[in-house]
């Protein structure tokens, strides 16, 4: 399988980077600019898929679900079964989890990361307020 992102995805994607949700921004402010030790893209596409913030080395898609979620339960499905065929890691999250939990959320992801790079330690997560 490719991984070739589609033309569609990738006008959907800059639809998508303009409009992102609230959630999306916050989560966005703690991977933003490598705070994990690893590059994020925000919006990335994947075939025809587009993650939410994908990191490309160690594989990881992080997504944020919403309500919507519950309705699509078989195309989540299959898209994350594309997504692990591509190599990639998908963990999810309720969308008003960064909105709420910022730190734990960004330290589920950081603790992901080490997981599937031990090799290539990631930086303690810093605590916000806290340095």
């Amino acid at each position: 399988m490719q991984n070739q992102a589609t033309p569609t995805a990738q006008q959907n994607a800059r639809i998508l980077r303009r409009e992102m949700t609230d959630s999306e921004r916050k989560l966005w402010s703690g991977l933003r600019s490598e705070q994990l030790g690893v590059k994020f893209r925000r919006q990335h596409p994947v075939g025809n898929y587009i993650a939410d913030f994908a990191c490309l080395a160690p594989k990881l898609v992080v997504e944020l679900d919403g309500s919507q979620h519950q309705a699509q339960q078989g195309y989540d499905a299959r898209r994350d079964a594309y997504l692990r065929a591509q190599g990639f890691d998908v963990p999810r999250f309720a969308s008003n989890d960064p909105l709420i939990q910022l730190e734990g959320v960004l330290q589920a992801i950081a603790n992901r990361l080490e997981e599937l790079a031990p090799l290539a330690p990631i930086p303690a997560f810093p605590q916000r307020g806290k340095e």
